[in-house]
């Protein structure tokens, strides 16, 4: 599976939608909102510029993006009054994603968010300037020019690989994690070495590609879902693949999905540790870390129903493109009332948290 061809957030503004079903990554990246507005305000200080080129890597197509690049200009703009006293630089801001992105979306919201900027500005006289343009491509290699970046931002995006790890397939094309899509339980030793080797190759080259491309001293803050420990399977994000597993073998059990196209399908996703993040970024070598933080985010079993509502319709909308591309567009409503009541039986039983790492990285 070409990944960059078929993997999507559900486009438009339906009920399964991307831009309907993101709050929780909202809510994950506002829960450290506070290190990405210093890390800005640092940049700022420190270089001065009259036109700093902002990046948003996996921009998807909600509305998280557009309020995250406001709050990133209103964080300049104060800390322009306060104590830098000079013309407000202008902002160049480039929104990537891969081409199967739903960027219509993105642009079409583009008038609004003009609009409020200049209302919201009203008594100011004229706002800044900000030029918002669509960059599609994969970040796993070169987006931009070099040295055009001052700061560039993931929320919610390296997670994901730029391919299925090849080495979970045998000499015959079979995979070696029969009957998961995921790093579980049962899984020989071999599928978590192959999911880390790809971790270590991307995650390097996605910092590689960005050194070319920031100037010196540029800051880069990334959000990522993760793990804590040396262990990959955890009540987190572990369990909702294995909750997916588990739908899936039940809709091969009621004869709508054949057991090979389960035991063909594995995810593109890790979830990395605080120490693989830290030994990857010293072994590349471009970047001073100069900030890890875990955040662990969940509900109580008393909100566990509509949490895990929350939560299964959020996978929908990260999942269902790759899903039908592999099984078929005629499963996926079935899919997802099975793994709907998967995720909120679990919940009710016991507290599930998923684990995310904010970065603050400088280039050297």
């Amino acid at each position: 599976m070409d990944v960059e061809k078929v993997f999507h957030m559900t486009g438009g503004a339906g009920d399964s939608s991307y831009t309907k079903n993101s709050s929780l990554q909202k809510k994950g990246s506002d829960m450290v909102k506070h290190i990405t507005m210093e890390a800005i305000q640092q940049l700022y200080l420190t270089t001065s510029p009259k036109s700093i080129g902002i990046a948003d890597l996996g921009c998807s197509s909600g509305t998280n993006s557009l309020s995250t690049i406001r709050e990133m200009v209103d964080a300049i703009e104060e800390t322009n009054r306060s104590k830098v006293s000079q013309p407000l630089p202008e902002f160049r801001v480039y929104l990537n994603d891969l081409p199967t992105n739903d960027f219509n979306a993105v642009f079409k919201a583009l008038p609004d968010f003009y609009r409020e900027l200049k209302q919201a500005r009203i008594d100011q006289g004229s706002g800044p300037s900000i030029y918002i343009a669509g960059y599609p491509g994969s970040f796993y290699g070169r987006l931009f020019p070099t040295d055009c970046l001052h700061f560039i931002y993931s929320s919610y995006s390296l997670h994901w690989l730029s391919r299925v790890p090849p080495a979970l397939y045998d000499e015959q094309g079979m995979s070696i994690n029969k009957g998961n899509i995921y790093i579980s339980e049962s899984s020989p030793p071999e599928v978590s070495e192959a999911y880390f080797r790809q971790f270590q190759e991307d995650f390097s080259l996605f910092l590689r590609s960005r050194s070319e491309e920031l100037i010196a001293g540029g800051r880069m803050v990334l959000i990522l879902l993760g793990r804590i420990g040396s262990n990959h399977v955890d009540r987190g994000n572990s369990l909702l693949w294995k909750l997916l597993t588990q739908s899936l073998t039940i809709l091969v059990s009621q004869g709508k999905v054949e057991e090979d196209k389960l035991d063909s399908y594995e995810a593109h996703f890790y979830a990395p540790s605080k120490e693989e993040l830290e030994d990857e970024t010293r072994r590349e070598g471009s970047f001073e870390m100069d900030r890890l933080e875990m955040v662990e985010m969940g509900r109580d079993v008393e909100d566990s129903k509509s949490y895990g509502m929350a939560v299964a319709k959020a996978v929908r909308a990260i999942q269902e493109s790759m899903i039908n591309h592999h099984f078929g567009e005629g499963i996926v409503d079935s899919l997802f009332q099975q793994y709907e009541r998967l995720v909120v039986e679990e919940m009710a039983k016991e507290e599930m948290i998923t684990v995310s790492f904010v970065i603050v990285l400088r280039k050297k």
